[in-house]
């Protein structure tokens, strides 16, 4: 079990502290939503959580096969759709690889971006299309 702790400071930011180790974010309610944007909204950090998760379970099985994807990157993007209500439609992900792989190690690599947590986690009403690029 991991807690984490969530203060509201008002004016629709909440401040969240990762116990375990102590470390600290701030959100905000988006511009769209009635905030000021300024940091990012509880949406931007499930997008945040897709990306990151990731490139962390690539990386994880890229070092189990002796590889470093060190210069890997990963762009999310977050579409909101207001029907029947607020929530997020789609989270399209890019996935740069810097490396030139064989067909094989790609498809490890595919296959263990899918098999995240967080990709595993979201809604199937969610649209998630992950784009590759190798090399």
């Amino acid at each position: 079990m991991v807690r984490i702790e969530i203060d509201y400071q008002g004016e629709l930011r909440c401040a969240a502290t990762h116990i375990p180790s102590g470390a600290r974010l701030l959100t905000d309610a988006p511009v769209d939503n009635q905030g000021k944007g300024a940091s990012y909204s509880p949406t931007d950090l499930v997008a945040t959580a897709l990306g990151t998760c990731m490139a962390t379970i690539m990386a994880i099985t890229a070092q189990r096969h002796g590889l470093d994807l060190k210069g890997t990157s990963v762009s999310v993007d977050k579409l909101m759709v207001a029907d029947p209500l607020r929530r997020i439609g789609k989270l399209e992900t890019l996935i740069h690889v810097p490396l030139a792989l064989d067909d094989k190690t790609r498809k490890l690599l595919e296959a263990a971006a899918a098999a995240c947590p967080v990709h595993k986690s979201l809604h199937e009403d969610i649209e998630k299309p992950v784009t590759f690029q190798w090399g």
